[in-house]
């Protein structure tokens, strides 16, 4: 079972006390610099030169240099953006001052740290050649194959904490939009492991279908964790507006996308509160627990008529939807996805889908990388061959397709792409 209770999971790195090194304190060439994976190596040994060169994160404070970013800096009065604060926590490992090492650079991005914890407790243990991954763990080192964990730190800059937040102000200003998927984002992120049977038995094994599960679930926690914080659920006399839907407001005018949806009952032309994590739990749950399913139901539309009210009154529907999902994390955690339950997902993906659910741009988005982490799980469990795999990610490809750019989304032609999906999977 992973461990999955607030309780049990470290702080993040961010937040957490140990003294960051530096990406120096990885880079050498016995270490995990080497310019060419090691051979017998349960490692790959050059996961900083795949870092480096591959992985958006490394470049993270460079782009605090361009002139796009100047401009945000500006547009918010902040002065130089790669020196301001609400920058750098997210651009870069910005740790307070007394807990950087001389060799620290707040320059080298969001580096090795910033994922992994500072390394000042479990360095030295870690290349001595006798730890082992759990020697690592109790010494500090931050558990990133844990979903929770991992979707708490990952969330922690792709939605923000008490501590650092992306706010509507910031997008106003400029920044794009922030979406997430913790499953697809893990597979497009540049591998610097890789996952055979070596890694299994330092780290255990997790299916794509429960990393996914987690990824939404721990989501919609960071939403009503925001939603019912005094000090991020407002902006002067407006409520705080990243918690609503941007293409509620924000699409070309010449694209008319809006459409009725049972679910929320909210008219045209009105701010709606962004949804597309809860419509995924709700297909979660609908397979695990029905009765808390019709719960939720329940308790996201009397969010969404909220919105319609008053400030108490979201924050009531916030508590009340907070507390129906109270204990879901741990349940998820502990449960065991079986190949019954990945088909049956699938399948209820598409058919929230074909009723109307996605019309809305976020919606298909998340939709879209649910169902890639459905046919991931059947193929990595042999519900599937490869070649079939294959075959139907050409299909999903079709969604991907009408999803690519926001401002052109069109519903009608998603749904087409969702029905071409579910005649494809009809056969499994």
């Amino acid at each position: 079972m992973l461990p999955s209770a607030a309780q049990d999971l470290p702080a993040i790195p961010f937040v957490a006390e140990d003294t960051h090194l530096g990406v120096a304190s990885c880079a050498g060439s016995s270490c995990h610099g080497a310019l060419e994976p090691w051979t017998n190596s349960t490692v790959l040994q050059n996961e900083y030169i795949i870092w480096e060169e591959q992985d958006p994160h490394s470049g993270a404070y460079k782009t605090l240099l361009t002139d796009e970013s100047q401009r945000i800096a500006n547009n918010l009065g902040l002065g130089r953006a790669e020196e301001a604060d609400l920058c750098l926590d997210c651009h870069a490992d910005n740790v307070p001052v007394e807990r950087r090492a001389k060799g620290f650079q707040i320059s080298d991005g969001v580096g090795c740290e910033a994922c992994h914890g500072g390394a000042v407790n479990w360095l030295g243990q870690h290349i001595s050649g006798d730890a082992n991954h759990k020697a690592n763990l109790a010494a500090g080192l931050y558990p990133s194959e844990n979903p929770v964990a991992r979707a708490k730190l990952c969330l922690s800059c792709h939605f923000g904490t008490e501590d650092r937040f992306v706010t509507h102000r910031i997008m106003g200003a400029g920044h794009p939009r922030m979406a997430f998927e913790l499953d697809t984002y893990t597979w497009t992120q540049p591998a610097h492991v890789v996952v055979d049977d070596d890694y299994w038995a330092r780290k255990g094994t997790i299916p794509s279908v429960q990393v996914w599960a987690l990824g939404q679930v721990v989501a919609v926690d960071s939403l009503l964790d925001a939603m019912l914080d005094p000090n991020r659920n407002t902006d002067g006399i407006f409520p705080e507006l990243v918690f609503f839907d941007c293409y509620a407001c924000h699409h070309p005018l010449s694209n008319i996308r809006w459409a009725p949806r049972d679910s929320h009952e909210i008219g045209p032309g009105i701010p709606r509160i962004y949804d597309a994590n809860i419509i995924m739990m709700r297909v979660l749950l609908q397979r695990i627990d029905p009765a808390l399913a019709d719960i939720v139901s329940i308790k996201s539309k009397a969010l969404h008529q909220a919105s319609l009210q008053g400030y108490d009154a979201v924050i009531d529907a916030a508590r009340g939807l907070k507390d129906a999902t109270e204990g879901i994390i741990s349940r998820l955690a502990s449960h065991s996805f079986t190949a019954a339950d990945t088909k049956a997902l699938l399948a209820g993906i598409l058919t929230e889908g074909l009723s109307g659910e996605y019309v809305d741009y976020a919606a298909a988005e998340q939709a879209t990388m649910a169902a890639s982490a459905m046919l991931q799980t059947m193929a990595d469990d042999d519900m599937i061959s490869r070649a079939k795999y294959m075959e139907l990610s050409a299909v999903l490809d079709d969604c991907y397709t009408v999803i690519e750019k926001d401002e052109s989304y069109n519903p009608r032609q998603f749904l087409a792409a969702l029905q071409k999906l579910q005649s494809a999977i009809q056969s499994l």
